[in-house]
């Protein structure tokens, strides 16, 4: 059986490599490498956009949220993942149109209030990308130790070099080339899996009711989750490498609802099961996976296609942070003239540190959730450089008014600056609403406050276009 599995893993690596370097511009320009310009229509935006965001944390989150806190937090947690695209879709147009040259949310900020701010900007997007990477990696180990035999270190790797292969080489073009087959490769295999785990479900008990906790706290989890995955994924460059790819604005708007509308209905499927799961009174493990719970009760075969599911799942989300990380260190660097070379390489010089870190089996969600911390705290300041009043003094400003209103509400409540701090890098990983919250408003407010006090007079994004 090891050798089943592993042969099967190798050929699903093989063919992604395939269609990556299939779709490769051997003669391209280092911004057709990062960005594929004006090439993709909606349909194929929209899988891609799907494939890019769901990687192999939705075997894990959404099933536990939803056996645990109910359908009131998963709703949370499908609206925060869809929600960077909804966001996309309706301002998106109008940053091509204003940027049209643009790369990256650095540029954009950069665009916005200037090379300081551009720098701040790509550095939270790089650290909480090199988070997802290592989260992803891992999960992969830890799916491929639970359902075979095969050596996890061994699938790690395998998918961290088989991924490079084909985003080296080809850059965006091969990513989303293999994000469409993957995507109908995740909806295909997960109605397989789901169908026949529900199909040897044990039996409902008659007293089972859906899984939920007070609904104060369920509402708390909910804005929770949707206030941390929103901020975070607005920084996913991969999803702003797409703005520009899109073959206009109506193929780009169109592209985004359809990726958001499907990552709904897959977050709230996979979510569902976790439900199941726990209703139906199977044992969820300790830690709980209720996904994972679900096989237990399957024919042993099944184990095959997840694993081949979660597979897919981390290589359609890693080969787009690779693809992202490496446009940021380009565009970021202010040197439009750095060659191909130049960003290959910066894409497996970023891999080594990531893998080393996945193999180590850690657990990253304390991690995540410091990262997606720090995005909230400066994602209503970046994103408010549309406006016209805003400046850089109001940006930075809000950005450190949002990393305080992260501490603020652990130190009124427990007395001191230290249990702030602590507060807000989660002791037990669990995520906790008061820091979010803190973040968002005291940032929001402090830009309003001072872009309405002291308008902004310099030419930037907002008045490009009457330029």
């Amino acid at each position: 059986m090891p050798y089943l599995t592993s042969a099967v893993l190798g050929a699903a690596l093989l063919c992604f490599a395939f269609l990556g370097l299939r779709a490769r511009r051997a003669d391209g320009p280092l911004d057709d490498y990062v960005t594929a310009r004006n090439s993709q229509t909606a349909s194929t935006l929209g899988l891609s956009f799907l494939a890019s965001g769901m990687g192999a944390w939705i075997l894990f989150a959404p099933p536990e949220i939803g056996a645990f806190v109910g359908p009131v937090a998963l709703a949370g947690y499908a609206i925060g993942s869809a929600l960077p695209l909804a966001i996309l879709a309706r301002y998106g147009p109008a940053i091509r149109r204003h940027l049209p040259q643009g790369r990256s949310i650095g540029e954009f900020a950069e665009a916005c209030y200037g090379v300081g701010v551009r720098r701040w900007v790509s550095l939270v997007s790089v650290f909480y990308m090199a988070l997802f990477l290592t989260a992803e990696l891992t999960a992969i180990g830890s799916i491929t130790a639970l359902l075979s035999d095969v050596p996890p270190a061994l699938v790690v790797i395998g998918v961290a070099v088989t991924t490079l292969v084909y985003t080296a080489v080809g850059g965006l073009r091969a990513s989303l080339a293999t994000d469409r087959w993957q995507a109908w490769l995740l909806i295909a295999l997960l109605i397989l899996v789901a169908g026949v785990a529900l199909n040897r479900l044990p039996e409902m008990p008659v007293d089972a009711t859906l899984p939920s906790i007070p609904v104060g706290s369920a509402l708390g989890v909910a804005l929770t989750l949707v206030i941390a995955v929103t901020a975070a994924n607005l920084f996913h460059q991969g999803y702003w490498q797409r703005v520009w790819s899109a073959r206009d604005d109506r193929a780009l708007a169109r592209g985004a609802w359809l990726g958001s509308g499907i990552t709904v209905l897959v977050v709230a499927v996979v979510g569902g099961l976790g439900m199941l799961a726990a209703m139906s009174g199977l044992d969820l493990g300790a830690p709980p996976i209720p996904f994972f719970a679900l096989l237990s009760a399957a024919p042993d075969w099944l184990a095959l296609p997840a694993l081949v599911l979660a597979v897919s799942l981390v290589v359609s989300s890693v080969d787009s942070l690779q693809n992202g990380i490496a446009t940021l260190v380009v565009a970021g660097s202010g040197r439009r003239g750095l060659s191909i070379t130049a960003a290959r390489w910066a894409t497996v010089a970023l891999m080594v540190p990531v893998v080393i870190l996945a193999l180590q089996g850690l657990s990253v969600l304390r991690l995540f959730l410091i990262a997606d911390l720090l995005c909230a705290a400066i994602v209503v300041p970046v994103l408010l450089g549309i406006w016209s009043r805003m400046t850089p003094l109001a940006a930075v400003a809000g950005g450190v008014a949002g990393m305080l209103g992260t501490i603020l509400p652990g130190w009124v409540t427990q007395g001191s600056l230290s249990a702030g701090v602590l507060a807000a890098s989660f002791p037990g990983s669990i995520p906790t609403l008061a820091p979010f919250l803190g973040a968002l408003l005291a940032s929001t407010l402090v830009s309003l406050l001072i872009a309405w006090l002291r308008p902004g007079t310099r030419f930037h994004l907002a008045n490009k276009g009457d330029a």
